[in-house]
């Protein structure tokens, strides 16, 4: 069987290599015309599979497997096919191994080593496909789908692209390595083949079908920002070709210059002292104390005193007036200390109708208590009362204080 396998295909590369010209023809027009090559020439690569007609009617085609065998070895890019059909690749797989196992417990070796050899030839066609079909996602890439000459079609290309790596990352998902561990049990060649060698060709191959998904979308967004702008200049054009009477306005001479018009950005970011950055502190001191006073007002010419004679004299008695709002909360202290009770400072401002503004008047109780000396600060106990900020931790907001008799 063997034998009779080699000769059939020394005869079918035979015939391809003696009619190369008839095959490329055909592969680059995509037909046969039948008027420009010998009738026997076309019935002899009809009979070897080489040729095939889809229907009576329809003229003669290359066969699936010439065309892809000639797209693989010539790198064409032209070919967009790429195969995501990864479900039947593993079913495959996976009898294949069955086979194998069950011809290993019937002690058939002939037949172990013959499927082994189907099994390590799926597997790594299997990788090779999945790498071929990388290899065209980054020639589309690379080449911007420049096999189509409209935006549209480009945009199409891409969308079909992405439709591919969604099919090829689903279909990835779909091996379970842990059924194959199972299925490999303890024999080393299935080993090696179903978990060592599909791990690592999987895991590298997902990684870069995704670095592959993300060009795709950063090339379809691309294309249809092209897709809008040549939109809008071609409605600008028709406008024009509608109104040729129209002549723009003066722009510029506008103070609110239109966004369609006001492409260009900022050329320098504006300017700003970063003030927390303990760097550049130094530099900061020394441009405050360069600043200088600028008065504006005319300064009024001030005579010169001239000698004075003067004699030293006892100082004479004067009275420093206390602070009004400083002698209420002494007030306010004496009364806690009369009453012997908890008392508020806000119900205390409100009963003594104290014309002071009540956060003013806060914020002087809690510096006289704080003003207090050791000694007869021991004597009174402050609690401030308020609730902690909503948004900010940390913060607590006081909305009264209470002052007690220790």
């Amino acid at each position: 069987m063997s034998s009779n396998l080699h000769s059939a295909g020394v005869k079918l590369l035979k015939q391809l290599a003696r009619h190369s010209d008839v095959v490329m023809d055909v592969y680059q027009s995509g037909e046969v015309n039948e008027s420009q090559h010998e009738p026997g020439v076309i019935d002899k690569l009809l009979k070897a599979g080489i040729l095939w007609q889809p229907e009576a009617d329809q003229p003669l085609r290359l066969k699936r497997t010439i065309r892809g065998f000639l797209e693989e070895a010539l790198s064409d890019e032209r070919n967009r096919q790429i195969d995501a059909n990864v479900g039947s690749a593993m079913a495959t797989i996976k009898t294949l191994a069955e086979h194998y196992k069950e011809a290993r417990q019937r002690v058939d070796y002939s037949a172990a080593e013959a499927y082994l050899a189907d099994l390590n030839e799926h597997v790594y066609a299997f990788t090779e496909s999945l790498r071929y079909a990388i290899r065209v996602l980054w020639g589309r890439i690379n080449n911007e789908f420049g096999y189509v000459g409209t935006l549209n079609a480009k945009i199409r290309e891409n969308e079909l692209a992405q439709s591919q790596v969604t099919e090829l990352l689903n279909g990835l998902e779909m091996f379970h390595f842990n059924e194959l561990t199972e299925l490999a049990g303890d024999n080393r060649e299935l080993r090696r083949l179903l978990v060592t060698t599909l791990q690592d060709t999987l895991s590298s191959c997902a990684q870069e079908l995704s670095v592959v998904q993300a060009r795709l979308l950063e090339l379809l967004g691309r294309f249809r920002q092209i897709r809008g702008r040549t939109r809008l200049l071609k409605g600008w054009l028709l406008h024009t070709e509608l109104h040729p009477d129209y002549r723009p306005m003066d722009h510029v001479a506008h103070k609110q210059v239109p966004v369609l018009f006001n492409r260009a950005e900022g050329i320098l970011a504006p300017a700003a002292v970063d003030v927390h950055n303990t760097v550049q502190e130094h530099e900061l001191m020394e441009l405050v104390s360069r600043i200088k006073s600028i008065t504006h007002l005319p300064e009024i010419a001030k005579p010169q005193a001239g000698d004075t004679a003067f004699a030293l004299t006892d100082a004479g008695e004067f009275d420093v007036p206390d602070n009004p709002l400083k002698q209420a909360v002494d007030d306010y202290f004496c009364a806690v200390i009369d009453s012997g009770v908890r008392q508020s400072a806000l119900e205390y401002l409100q009963a003594n109708d104290l014309p002071w503004d009540s956060e003013n008047w806060l914020y002087q109780v809690i510096c006289g208590y704080d003003g207090l000396s050791e000694e007869y600060r021991s004597f009174f106990e402050l609690e401030p009362v308020g609730d902690r900020h909503p948004v900010y931790t940390g913060n607590f907001i006081i909305r009264d204080v209470e002052l007690w008799m220790a």
